[in-house]
């Protein structure tokens, strides 16, 4: 016993130096440890993917923003300029223009019915006049296809910039646009050929004419040669 008091009287003084720190000593709890850092874990992806969201969303307005951009390039007054020059060139036409009443009144005059069988002072005329027809037409027919010639090589530079504004498109919008002014240059191109058939087809159309012509007044003088 009296060990005991011994060993409890040397340990009071010792309880009684111990600082207030040391007395409050922090349990370590392992499963309330996980379930800390599993919260911490979980409140971290939540805001990632709220990150990501926010990219997404910038990401897709940056690209309809992108495909409302319009192409920085118009070939239009080029298109029109050509369109234009070649309407100037087909109502350039002289002696028989490109109207349905003023083509009835030349053939009626020159090249049918009973002018044909006039006296030979009109049938000269009129043979005149028809020759005369026949060359203003291949002259017209000639300069609708040099004004075409003359537009290739502007053709060819609209095509040129509109396949380089095409590849480089940034949006949908431009690559629409750059398709549509591709769509308009065919459509001038198309509308060339079909200046250089009309003109080429009028020119056609008046020789024929003419040798039909010159046929029925051989005949006429011919039945007057027998009838005399």
């Amino acid at each position: 016993m009296k060990k005991r008091f011994v060993l409890i009287a040397l340990m009071a003084p010792m309880a009684i130096m111990i600082p207030p720190a040391a007395q409050a000593l922090v349990v370590y709890d392992p499963t309330n440890y996980a379930s800390n850092v599993l919260q911490a874990s979980r409140a971290l992806q939540q805001i990632n993917n709220q990150i990501q969201q926010i990219q997404n969303q910038a990401t897709s307005l940056l690209n309809e923003a992108k495909n409302l951009t319009s192409l920085p390039l118009s070939t239009l007054s080029t298109l029109q300029a050509q369109i234009g020059q070649t309407r100037r060139l087909l109502a350039s036409a002289q002696r028989i223009a490109y109207d349905v009443q003023d083509v009835q009144n030349v053939f009626a005059t020159r090249y049918s019915g009973a002018v044909l069988r006039g006296d030979a002072a009109q049938m000269v005329a009129n043979a005149d006049a028809r020759w005369h027809d026949s060359v203003d037409a291949l002259q017209h027919a000639m300069r609708v296809q040099a004004g075409v010639v003359g537009n290739l090589d502007g053709a060819q530079s609209s095509m040129e910039r509109l396949m380089g504004a095409s590849q480089s498109a940034t949006g949908a919008l431009q690559v629409a646009q750059a398709g549509n002014q591709m769509l308009a240059l065919q459509a001038q191109q198309l509308a060339d050929l079909t200046a250089i058939s009309a003109a080429q087809g009028r020119a056609q159309a008046l020789a024929a004419a003419q040798q039909a012509a010159v046929e029925a007044e051989s005949r006429e003088r011919f039945r007057r040669f027998r009838g005399n």
